[in-house]
């Protein structure tokens, strides 16, 4: 009994004792909760060397240097097709002939007109035609003889008029005589000078010209009408059969030199201060998915245009294409290399904050966070390259976990 007696008398003495430890434990435990609570979660990574570069990601579209379109002159038929699309000719390879019968008609029309109004300006020049010329020298041979014959005649009448052999009256009748054989001759002169008037050589001269545009149009329309290759090249586009109608103006063919194209690339309007002449290009086309086109920025665009719903500015570079596998139109996406810069420190962009013009990161020193301002260059969308700031391999603060804001000197824990 006095054992049982004095157990219950330790525990009675202890009890508080025990209950005190107790409490403390709970605390301590809570504590512990409370201050990993209070801690925030937040993703990590650190200030690392790598090779980073500014791009410009935007879409284009392929064209040809030097195109050579082929159009219908006159509407007629296409008589025979030469050559299919994706055919390679060369210079002066004859490529699609047209029924040319109309235009053949019209040249023959054009050139009687031109011979017509030539021989119009022919006699022009000399007077008439070769009848009229020889009836008006005929009458003024014949004109000549008469004033010949009334002035010898007025001479010999007045020599006997001096010695009263031949009367007053006689030798005024030879003088009338002489006045209209002189005016006749002079008449038949101004006729042989004069014969046509100025509207009417203004008029034949009119038609020459006319019937000569006549004539080259329709010899330029016979031209057209046998498409021949200007160069070397491929033929791209051929959008019509053989035997069928073609309206005046509509497109026949399409060749160019396609060992060498041009893309057209559209920035947008915010983008186009950070073009350069001579940025590098890099163009890609999901029909060639493993394949990749260098070029260079031609020039900066000098204006902005409205290409669909966007304001842009257009830039071209040119690309080789020796296995012609580029085509002309094709869509393509084009990455314009504004800047690249090698074996420097960068971090992610998600780590980088700006407040009041000022650049800074969150560094995690002994879970808890450390605003370090920073000095960047370039940046893309994954990256920001770092000048000045942070020390290479510097643990910083990507987004949180949770919805707390970040702010210097904040408790955190890094998770994965």
């Amino acid at each position: 009994m006095s054992v049982a007696t004095n157990g219950n008398s330790f525990w009675g003495r202890n009890r508080g004792l025990m209950w005190t430890l107790g409490i403390i434990a709970a605390v301590v435990l809570l504590a512990s909760f409370m201050s990993r609570g209070d801690s925030v979660p937040v993703r990590a990574a650190t200030a690392q060397r790598t090779n980073i570069r500014s791009v410009i990601s935007t879409n284009g579209k392929v064209e040809p240097l030097e195109n050579f379109e082929a159009h219908a002159p006159i509407g007629t038929t296409v008589k025979k097709l030469l050559v299919k699309e994706g055919d390679h000719v060369k210079k002066g390879q004859l490529l699609v002939l047209m029924n040319d019968v109309e235009a053949r008609s019209a040249a023959a029309r054009a050139l009687a007109q031109i011979r017509s109004s030539q021989a119009d300006t022919s006699a022009i020049e000399s007077g008439g035609t070769r009848e009229e010329v020889l009836t008006l020298d005929s009458q003024l041979s014949k004109a000549r003889t008469q004033q010949d014959t009334a002035q010898r005649n007025l001479d010999a009448l007045r020599r006997l008029q001096q010695d009263g052999s031949a009367s007053a009256g006689e030798v005024k009748t030879a003088e009338d005589q002489l006045q209209r054989a002189n005016a006749d001759l002079s008449l038949l002169e101004q006729k042989q000078k004069g014969r046509y008037s100025t509207p009417e050589i203004a008029r034949v001269d009119a038609q020459q010209s006319q019937a000569k545009a006549a004539y080259d149009a329709a010899e330029d329309a016979l031209r057209q009408l046998n498409i021949r290759a200007p160069s070397d090249g491929v033929v791209y586009s051929l959008p019509v059969l053989q035997g069928a109608y073609v309206n005046p103006g509509d497109l026949i063919l399409q060749e160019a030199d396609l060992s060498k194209v041009r893309v057209r690339a559209f920035v947008d309007e915010p983008e186009v201060g950070r073009l350069a002449a001579g940025d590098p290009i890099e163009v890609t086309w999901d029909a060639e998915r493993d394949r990749t086109w260098n070029g260079k920025v031609s020039a900066v665009p000098a204006v902005i245009k409205l290409h669909g719903t966007r304001n842009v500015g257009e830039t071209t570079c040119v690309v080789d294409n020796h296995d012609f596998k580029l085509l002309p139109n094709v869509n393509v996406a084009v990455t314009i290399i504004t800047a690249e810069h090698d074996n420097v420190l960068t971090v992610p962009r998600e780590a980088v904050h700006q407040e009041d013009n000022k650049t800074f990161v969150y560094q995690i020193l002994n879970n808890e966070l450390h605003r370090r301002d920073l000095q960047t260059s370039i940046s893309n969308l994954t990256q920001v390259e770092i000048t000045g700031g942070l020390a290479e391999n510097a643990l910083v603060a990507l987004a949180p976990i949770n919805s707390k804001p970040l702010h210097d000197g904040l408790a955190v824990r890094v998770v994965h």
